[in-house]
């Protein structure tokens, strides 16, 4: 046999272990409960963090929202609830998960005032996972859009409000922990803008905990396309989705943003499935404890004093997020 049959041999062992190569069920068990709430029709930094959480068993998805991101849309994607879940189902079905994950479509505007709901299917669900009794697993709601479904479901039932764990992508730097990037408004950011009343419904009003991913926080999620086309490529159809999704939008914007892009959304990943052993918590990225903000009509975050104590992270574990993500993508959905 030469050296080019015996090369050959070798890659198909390899290929045909890769394919078998499956996470064992009696090695990692779901330890935490997540409903998922995301602009997948936006920034396609959500779609790539939902594909994360699925290839993810140390979290049991109860269920997918999809939500409105600004009513002018994005790179001329449709701003509604309904094309963010017609998203979220497409990549389900692309990665055969399409009968067993539920996708919820939510507001299909931001909240009028801090007072009224918007009753939808998606924060009855929010509603109804938090107040089972059958289960002791903690309920992380993660975020990283607007906040109007969880605003809505604590306005519905504000007992909720300590069964849950809030995590979310949005909201400006704290003093002392960062300076807004250059050219960026001080007083203003992206996931804050799609629903005001929300925010003050959530920072303001009620009583979540709440682990915050400010700007300066999940800007540090910057990938280069180089990177991404190398590791996430084409050679499996949800590694195709994803970097089509991604060069869909890259190619609308003209070739303008450069050639690394911030997965922000990614985050909700490393701070639920990628927790530590023992001591349970995300323990390799690092936070302060701020007294909750107060949220302007503006969406201007004013720091306080003497209110509940929040989470706000600063430093993330990028290494371990990115390539668990490689790794996962690699090994686990090679069959799909």
């Amino acid at each position: 046999m030469n050296i080019k049959a015996i090369f050959l041999f070798l890659l198909l062992i390899f290929t045909v272990w890769s394919h078998q190569a499956q996470i064992n069920p009696d090695i990692i068990q779901p330890r935490s409960r997540v409903i998922i709430d995301n602009d997948f029709g936006g920034d396609p930094d959500g779609l790539f963090q939902l594909a994360h959480h699925i290839l993810s068993p140390a979290v049991e998805i109860k269920g997918i929202i999809g939500s409105i991101q600004y009513s002018n849309g994005f790179y001329g994607y449709p701003g509604n609830a309904e094309y963010s879940t017609e998203r979220a189902k497409a990549l389900l079905a692309v990665m055969g998960f399409h009968d067993k994950l539920s996708v919820y479509q939510g507001a299909d505007t931001a909240l009028k005032d801090t007072l009224t709901p918007i009753k939808t299917e998606a924060a009855k669900l929010i509603i109804k996972e938090a107040l089972r009794t059958d289960t002791d697993k903690p309920l992380y709601v993660v975020c990283g859009a607007g906040l109007t479904n969880i605003a809505s479901a604590v306005l519905m039932k504000p007992e909720i409000g300590d069964k849950i764990t809030l995590i979310w992508i949005g909201g400006t730097e704290y003093e002392g922990l960062s300076w807004p990037p250059p050219g960026a408004s001080k007083q203003w950011e992206y996931n804050t803008g799609i629903d005001v009343k929300a925010c003050q419904v959530i920072f303001n009003q009620s009583s979540i905990p709440i682990w915050q991913v400010p700007r300066n926080a999940y800007r540090q999620a910057l990938i280069s396309y180089a990177e991404l086309f190398h590791k996430v490529g084409k050679n499996n159809p949800t590694g195709k989705f994803l970097m089509e999704s991604l060069e869909d939008l890259m190619k609308r914007a003209n070739g303008a943003l450069g050639e690394a892009y911030v997965l922000g959304d990614s985050p909700l990943v490393l701070l639920t499935a990628l927790q530590s052993s023992w001591e349970v918590d995300p323990s390799s990225c690092k936070y302060e404890l701020r007294s909750a903000p107060k949220i302007t009509d503006a969406g201007v975050f004013k720091e306080t004093q003497n209110r509940r104590t929040i989470r706000v992270y600063y430093d993330l574990d990028i290494r371990l997020m990115f390539e668990d993500f490689f790794t996962k993508l690699h090994t686990f959905n090679l069959d799909n």
